[in-house]
């Protein structure tokens, strides 16, 4: 049974990866947003749950610290990792203001904020995006699926054309890095 399993994953992300092709101007589009906020001291946050939440650790270690060149750290922030924040905010105001909260407390007009969901419908991501918006924060969602209520309410979507969320969070790590390739090309 394996070998019917390996063969229908494989074909199930070669056809999630070929469709990634679609949003390909997109995504350079976003990279190009990135690399103008962080030349202009911008900083960008990162938030979403699971998975989605070690994807944004992982593109925050890789501005920071750096992706495949030398080059200086840059600010990316992780709304995932503060366990005294997370906790704190929501015992006192819900899980669902987890993140809204923090960008709330570091972000600043002219940051970015990467909104990553699989179904692009949760709801700590959405009040982020909210938040974003009402401080001029341009946002970008990673999202999946028909993007969900996210797809409407950031700045720039990048939709992965996919059901399985396993697909989808593989095609959102290639993405993340395509634009620490593309960002550190521009540099």
């Amino acid at each position: 049974m394996s070998p019917n399993i390996i063969e229908t994953a494989l074909n199930e992300h070669l056809c999630v990866f070929e469709s990634i092709r679609n949003i390909a101007a997109d995504i350079e589009a976003c990279a190009d947003q990135l690399a103008d906020v962080l030349k202009a001291g911008g900083r960008v946050f990162i938030c979403g749950n699971g998975g989605s939440a070690a994807d944004s650790q992982h593109f925050a270690a890789e501005l920071s610290g750096r992706f495949e060149m030398e080059r200086r750290g840059y600010p990316a922030i992780a709304l995932t990792t503060d366990t005294s924040a997370l906790t704190a905010i929501g015992n006192d105001y819900g899980f669902d203001c987890v993140f809204e909260r923090q960008l709330e407390a570091h972000g600043k007009a002219g940051d970015l904020l990467i909104a990553i969901s699989t179904s692009g419908n949760s709801a700590n991501v959405l009040r982020a995006v909210e938040s974003a918006r009402k401080n001029d924060i341009f946002s970008i969602g990673l999202l999946g699926r028909d993007g969900g209520a996210l797809a409407d309410t950031v700045d720039k979507p990048l939709i992965v054309d996919a059901e399985r969320t396993t697909r989808i969070q593989e095609a959102h790590i290639f993405i993340l890095h395509i634009l620490c390739e593309i960002f550190e090309a521009r540099l």
